[in-house]
């Protein structure tokens, strides 16, 4: 990956999730989610760790964003599952321990929710893939948090924008920062011709209201 400026990531991190088909754009052929919820994306991050070249460009974006925002870091933290492998990644480019996050913990053993070493006081970044409402997300963030660990703050691959997840994070008094957003793949697909011009306000809609989108 040539060296990028942190206000070029957006563009160019959507470009590689749009190449891959990591997320698809139907604005008049929308997707149904599981929770019933009718959208014009669908998001699957977990197709960057069969793309190398992508992979890491992810990771460097993330070391990118850790060594200008975070110097401090001293361990990565992956949500469980889909963060695992880019916090190793992550944790790899910059010489730092790693842990991961089960969404609870185990029932058997040490019954860790917290997999690897989190030292009392230990400035954490956590890793996602996604950003959708922002509960899970914060959950992990939380567990970190309950486990002693420093919170600088959690950062994900790409975020749909929802102002419920941007509220969410504030009110727990959490920074969120991610490499890519909605906004960035909207603006992104049409300079690519993967979607029209008449196609962007109803995009936009969803975002600001997906409940109503479809109806």
């Amino acid at each position: 990956m040539s060296k990028l400026s942190l206000e070029q990531l957006p563009a160019e991190i959507a470009g590689n999730l749009l190449e891959i088909g990591a997320v698809n754009l139907r604005p008049n052929e929308p997707f149904t989610w599981t929770s019933g919820i009718i959208s014009p994306i669908y998001c699957d991050n977990r197709l960057t760790m069969s793309f190398p070249a992508i992979r890491d460009a992810i990771a460097e974006g993330f070391a990118a964003v850790i060594r200008e925002h975070f110097p401090d870091t001293e361990v990565i933290a992956g949500t469980a599952t889909a963060g695992i492998p880019h916090a190793a990644w992550v944790a790899q480019k910059l010489n730092l321990p790693m842990a991961y996050i089960r969404d609870k913990a185990k029932g058997h053993g040490k019954q860790n929710q917290i997999e690897g070493l989190i030292k009392e006081g230990q400035k954490v970044v956590v890793i996602e893939d996604l950003i959708s409402t922002g509960g899970s997300s914060l959950k992990a963030a939380l567990a970190v948090i309950e486990a002693g660990g420093d919170v600088q703050s959690v950062l994900a691959i790409f975020t749909y924008q929802f102002a419920k997840a941007e509220e969410a994070f504030r009110e727990e008094g959490i920074e969120l920062r991610t490499l890519s957003n909605y906004s960035a793949l909207v603006d992104e697909a049409l300079r690519r011709g993967a979607i029209s011009a008449s196609d962007v306000s109803l995009l936009q809609s969803w975002r600001e209201d997906p409940l109503a989108f479809g109806k």
